[in-house]
């Protein structure tokens, strides 16, 4: 006799004498319930509202299914939680969460779901500084910049006496025939070359160039903006930019010295560098070959180019013997020696700007600022600014809700995997709207401390 079976029922191996089928009836089921904390951490610091007023919409009214709030803050969330193609939404338009977080629960027209599909982000991320026929919504750069720092400064209870402003230029890899596109010889590839500005964690700057410039271009306009805007809030505050020897450049520095902020940045080797500290060199070399490890000697010096810098600088000089050869390193500063002597300017301030490196690989890597394939640039930096706004977003989570937690200094991506992407059944009711977790989430606790603590931050 045969048995009566459901082509939607997946039969597989028993347990203990059990049968175990499977099938795709479980109701509004989501994987992204974590995401009710990127949700509460929007609330506190405003992101997303503030995001979408450098935006404006041009269409009817009474033909537009999303407003630009919502589109804004679908790109912005999805890009948080791991979504990087537009693709994606035409299937989490359908996922109870982003209706939730959205505050949409129902579309107005019938063959529409809550939330916008690819089609519609696409208009979005295709917007212009002006609005056209086919264009109807625009963007204002100058706007979103300014948010950028506008949210860095609100992220202090209280000015700080000092900062730090890590400036670094990063390849962001092309595969098609992008505006801009260009071949760049240190990277072996077509690449965009976006500069960034960080504070510690804080994102302040990205911005996305063509390939066929010096690393520092533009590095003064922005830094200009970037410190007239703190100072406008904290006029007392000392600022300090650090950089590799990309950013070495006699128009940055003449700039810091003009306007009262200080700087230290690496300065690339010559012979004439390398001749100031060969007694140095000399000596770490004896002792490194008598001890059999490397050694290091340091001094520091006042010294110019022949002809491209304007004035005479301090200059640290590390003179390191190691591994049978020698490795000269050079940054230039205009702090004192009475302020920072030679060794610890070097070791300890100076070689911490590679932690910036680590936040650039958690744009890029975590959350997909390198995704750049639209044509235009314009489109593209927009992008980069939607990936940018994620980023700002988990951090946010990370310093206001996991401040106590395992999770204080974990990266984008780990944040995602452990708190974000936690399974839940949607039940929506006349009510209420009830979001029932796994049970045996492990980080269920680290969870409820991030939902207090953003509680008592909202505004």
């Amino acid at each position: 006799m045969l048995t009566e079976c459901s082509p939607d029922l997946f039969g597989f191996a028993r347990v203990e004498g059990r049968a175990v089928v499977a099938s795709f009836d479980g109701g509004a089921i989501t994987s992204d319930a974590g995401a009710l904390l990127l949700g509460a951490t929007d609330r506190a610091i405003g992101l997303v509202d503030r995001f979408a007023s450098c935006f404006r919409d041009a269409r009817s009214p009474v033909l537009i299914e999303n407003a630009v709030r919502t589109l804004v803050g679908q790109r912005v969330l999805g890009l948080a939680l791991g979504y990087e193609d537009l693709n994606d939404h035409d299937e989490l338009r359908h996922d109870p969460m982003m209706a939730v977080l959205a505050g949409k629960l129902v579309a107005r027209r019938r063959d529409c779901a809550p939330v916008a599909g690819k089609s519609t982000l696409n208009r979005l991320e295709l917007s212009r500084a002006e609005p056209s026929r086919y264009h109807k919504i625009s963007h204002d750069p100058v706007a979103v910049e300014g948010l950028f720092v506008d949210l860095f400064l609100e992220a202090h209870a209280r000015p700080p006496k000092q900062i730090i402003l890590d400036l670094d230029a990063t390849d962001d890899p092309l595969h098609g025939h992008q505006e801009g596109r260009f071949f760049h010889g240190y990277y072996d590839g077509y690449c965009y070359l976006p500069l960034y500005v960080f504070c510690g964690r804080h994102l302040l700057v990205s911005k996305l160039r063509r390939s066929n410039i010096d690393a520092a271009a533009g590095s003064v306009v922005e830094m200009a903006r970037v410190i007239s805007q703190i100072r406008q809030r904290w006029p007392k505050v000392r600022i300090l930019l650090r950089a590799d020897s990309g950013f070495c450049r006699e128009d940055l520095m003449a700039w810091c010295e003009a306007h009262g902020v200080d700087y230290l940045f690496g300065l690339a080797r010559n012979d004439r560098l390398t001749a100031e500290i060969s007694s140095e060199l000399g000596a770490a070399r004896e002792e490194s070959e008598r001890t059999g490890k490397p050694a290091r000697r340091f001094k520091d010096f006042t010294w110019s180019t022949l002809k491209s810098w304007s004035r005479s600088r301090r200059v640290v000089a590390k003179a390191e013997w190691t591994g049978g050869d020698s490795n000269p390193r050079f940054i230039v500063t205009s702090l004192s020696r009475k302020e920072a002597e030679a060794r610890y300017l070097y070791e300890k301030v100076y070689c911490a700007r590679g932690e910036m490196e680590n936040r650039i690989k958690e744009c890029q890597l975590d959350l997909f600022a390198d995704r750049t394939s639209a044509h235009t640039m314009r489109a593209n930096q927009l992008r980069l600014w939607f990936a940018s706004m994620a980023y700002v977003l988990i951090t946010a989570l990370r310093r206001i809700g996991l401040k106590h937690t395992q999770f204080a200094q974990a990266t984008c991506g780990t944040i995602r995997l452990k708190l974000l992407k936690i399974g839940a059944l949607v039940t929506i009711s006349v009510r209420r709207v009830k979001i029932a977790m796994a049970s045996g989430c492990p980080y269920a606790h680290e969870f409820g401390l991030a939902h207090a603590f953003l509680a008592s931050a909202v505004r």
